[in-house]
């Protein structure tokens, strides 16, 4: 179950998932683990680098279903086409590739946690799980940035024009 929810977190769209609050807690440091080891991957350089970072994957994609990740060709048996890469396999690239990258710097607590309130249906608590430093996250920051710089400059504006009516009004 906790495979199945990493690979949801990572593989999906706006890196969040809303589940119940017991499985948010436990989902959290089964991705948080995960997360440090391409941390780890992203911030290797010198000698032995490679064999290092390919260890470093391979723990990762015990994480998740990550198998049909060595495929030799495209077609199988009998001319059979192989099945696409599973989920896992594409949460493992997606977080190498991505987040590694996104959280060199940040020590830890990679992944938020808000309480929703409970479900109608049986009651259970539902909370949400985010990764932090998500694009919906970003677009709200820039968003509030241009509202704060687009009020500064109208604020600057009509003072500058009530000044200029005050300075006509003493002549």
């Amino acid at each position: 179950m906790l495979r199945n929810l990493a690979t949801s977190l990572i593989n999906s769209r706006d890196e969040r998932i809303v589940t119940t609050l017991p499985k948010a807690k436990e989902l959290r440091p089964f991705v948080e683990r995960a997360i440090t080891l391409s941390r780890h991957a992203a911030g290797l350089e010198g000698n032995g680098s490679e064999a290092r970072g390919v260890h470093l994957r391979r723990q990762a994609a015990a994480f998740f279903h990550a198998g049909n990740f060595g495929r030799g060709a495209e077609t199988g048996r009998r001319g059979q086409v192989v099945p696409a890469r599973t989920a896992g396999v594409a949460a493992v690239k997606r977080l190498f590739d991505e987040f590694g990258e996104r959280f060199k710097d940040r020590p830890g607590g990679y992944t938020r946690i808000i309480k929703l309130g409970r479900r109608a249906g049986d009651g259970a608590e539902l909370a949400i799980i985010e990764l932090l430093g998500n694009p919906r996250e970003a677009a709200a920051e820039e968003a509030a940035r241009k509202r704060t710089k687009g009020g500064s400059k109208k604020k600057a504006a009509e003072t500058k024009s009530e000044t200029k009516d005050e300075s006509e009004s003493e002549e």
